[in-house]
């Protein structure tokens, strides 16, 4: 069965994103939220994004043909009734997932797959005792998928395998890039990654190793220059004549009296407050969403390049 139809539930950020990802490669999307006021800004905010995308040669198609394919519901139930797929990007609540699960799991097609951004909760703590639980997973994706292809499936222990694989076709359908998460673990695989690197720079700046401009200075200038185009075992594989096992007996034993020295970061309120005073000094607070909207012009030319040198390597 071909998906056709997608239901996007929130119509922040995450959700106009989610909307951009299915117009674009095809897909008629049908966009809800609780908020009317929300609602009402979506589409053009949609617009507006999608205008930024064709000026980097980002799209295939008019800007009207994309966003025409977009509608905005007032109901969710007119919204998920012929959806093949629902994306679900409301708040990191427990109790409102699982309650607007409970509603989805009700109003859309038996087959229908039940998504969800969740970027840490696991889907079994909130599809637990659903009627349908073996068609919902989470599908987290980086902020914004628009710009950034990857996208986690994780499915509970009594999600069906077939609803892993119609999701991850449904998603490279969309020209994401889905990976497995073989079993649940909170935080998922990006963010457990992500943290632990966020962890280090947090105990390095709070022990006053370094400026957070410059610990951001290592890894935009350092590791992130090999990192945006390869992982890290690739990295360290790239980094010794003999692959893995030549980097391993190189440097094993350095990384493990650094990791039995490391300091873990509490998340302590002083630290942060002169982290986040180092940054205001740096972008004041009202400038954040326009830094914001440069970071997404920065993605899409990242975007672009890397299109170009895949269709030269072609």
């Amino acid at each position: 069965m071909q998906a056709n139809n997608i239901a996007v539930i929130g119509s922040g950020r995450i959700g106009r994103a989610w909307a951009i990802v299915f117009a674009k490669s095809g897909f008629n999307v049908t966009i809800h939220d609780a908020s009317k006021d929300m609602l009402g800004g979506a589409i053009p905010a949609i617009r507006e994004s999608v205008e930024d995308l064709a000026s980097f040669d980002l799209i295939d198609e008019a800007v009207d043909a994309i966003v025409a394919r977009i509608t905005a519901c007032e109901h969710l139930a007119d919204a998920v009734a012929d959806a093949d797929l629902v994306q679900e990007n409301i708040a990191e609540v427990v109790e409102a997932k699982r309650a607007l699960f409970i509603e989805l799991d009700r109003l859309t097609k038996p087959d229908a797959i039940l998504a969800s951004s969740t970027s840490g909760l696991p889907a079994s703590t909130f599809t637990e005792g659903m009627a349908g639980r073996a068609r919902c997973l989470v599908a987290h994706p980086v902020n914004p998928p628009s710009l950034v292809p990857l996208v986690e499936l994780c499915g509970a222990p009594w999600t069906s395998q077939d609803t892993m694989e119609r999701a991850r076709a449904i998603y490279e359908g969309a020209k994401q890039k889905p990976v497995t998460v073989n079993r649940e673990i909170s935080g998922f695989l990006l963010n457990r990654l992500q943290g632990a690197l966020l962890d280090e720079a947090l105990s390095l700046y709070e022990q006053g190793y370094a400026s957070a401009a410059d610990l951001d200075t290592v890894i935009r200038d350092g590791l992130a220059m090999r990192w945006s185009f390869m992982g890290p075992f690739e990295t360290i594989d790239l980094n010794a004549p003999g692959g893995v096992a030549d980097y391993a007996a190189r440097y094993g034993g350095t990384y493990k009296s650094i990791a039995a020295g490391r300091k873990p970061f509490d998340w302590s309120a002083e630290t942060l407050g002169k982290l986040d005073a180092e940054r205001r000094a740096v972008l004041p607070r009202e400038k954040i969403e326009e830094r914001s909207r440069w970071r997404d012009r920065r993605l899409m030319a990242l975007l672009a390049h890397r299109r170009d040198i895949e269709d030269g390597e072609a």
